[in-house]
């Protein structure tokens, strides 16, 4: 075992795990080598302890937990997440969220107060500090969830200066947040599943945390609450961007009208489905 170079262990983990993609990352993690650097490293001698960690990861991966727990990170926009089966895993349709917050954000002179409401990994909220200008701009990222606080707070060390401006607090929705304090633009990723839902894929109903899945009987609860509240936490003008169910773009448009908004739109996920709704507060 000790002769294994690094090519012949990826050649195997390709055998056995039938992806070439999947198998790569196993690797890479195994190894703590990235792109170039495990290139150049391919025919170099493999430690037992690599083995064995890959090993284990692999044995993982094969009972059905998603990869990226198996991995232990994964990528969302310009940055490299810590997750695991304490928070949700952060996908494409959410860099969409992301990037509509992130475009209204910027837009707004300093100085520029944004929130991310249940925040989960930092995905969202992490992404605003890191792509929004680091002069005249505070983040507030917030959540009811200790044990997401503390993914969000082991993510938000690696951002660097960005860091500087981001405010962590710990509360459900809306109460997180300062009475008094006004915001530019309120982002919020919040549960949409509607309870009992054959459409949940087995593989997101088996491994993420319950609490930030579910909303009530169709899915709205908390959605309802955020549209109802946000406008007492918003500028005049100022905006809420939420990531939305698939089919809850007509419900979730009459919300935001019931509730007063104003440019209410919904926007599409790269499958062309509904997938962010934004509306803008009088």
């Amino acid at each position: 075992m000790q002769h294994l170079t690094l090519r012949a262990m990826l050649a195997q983990t390709t055998e056995v795990v039938g992806a070439g993609h999947e198998a790569r990352w196993l690797c890479e993690v195994a190894t703590a080598l990235d792109g170039a650097e495990f290139e150049r490293a391919l025919d170099e001698p493999v430690t037992d302890r690599m083995v064995a960690h890959l090993d284990a990861m692999v044995a993982r991966y094969r009972t059905g937990e998603p990869l990226q727990y198996v991995l232990g990170r994964w990528a969302f926009r310009r940055l490299d997440l810590m997750v695991d089966r304490r928070v949700l895993i952060p996908r494409p349709e959410t860099e969409l969220v992301a990037a509509a917050a992130i475009e209204l954000a910027r837009n707004v002179a300093a100085p520029r107060h944004v929130a991310d409401l249940g925040t989960g990994s930092g995905a969202i909220g992490l992404s605003m500090a890191v792509e929004l200008p680091l002069d005249g701009t505070t983040v507030w990222i917030t959540d009811s969830s200790d044990d997401a606080l503390a993914v969000a707070g082991a993510n938000l060390a690696g951002i660097g200066r960005a860091a500087e401006n981001v405010i962590v607090l710990e509360g459900d929705w809306l109460a997180a947040l300062p009475s008094g304090q006004r915001f530019d633009v309120i982002v919020s990723n919040p549960p949409y599943v509607a309870e009992g839902s054959p459409l949940l894929d087995d593989s997101v109903g088996d491994w993420e945390p319950p609490s930030a899945l579910f909303a009530g009987p169709d899915g709205l609860d908390d959605i309802r609450r955020i549209v109802a509240g946000a406008p007492a936490h918003l500028h005049r003008g100022g905006w809420l961007v939420l990531e939305i169910g698939a089919d809850q773009g007509p419900a979730v448009r009459s919300l935001f009208d019931d509730g007063g908004y104003r440019a209410v739109e919904l926007r599409q996920d790269y499958a062309g489905r509904d997938r962010i709704a934004l509306a803008r507060r009088p």
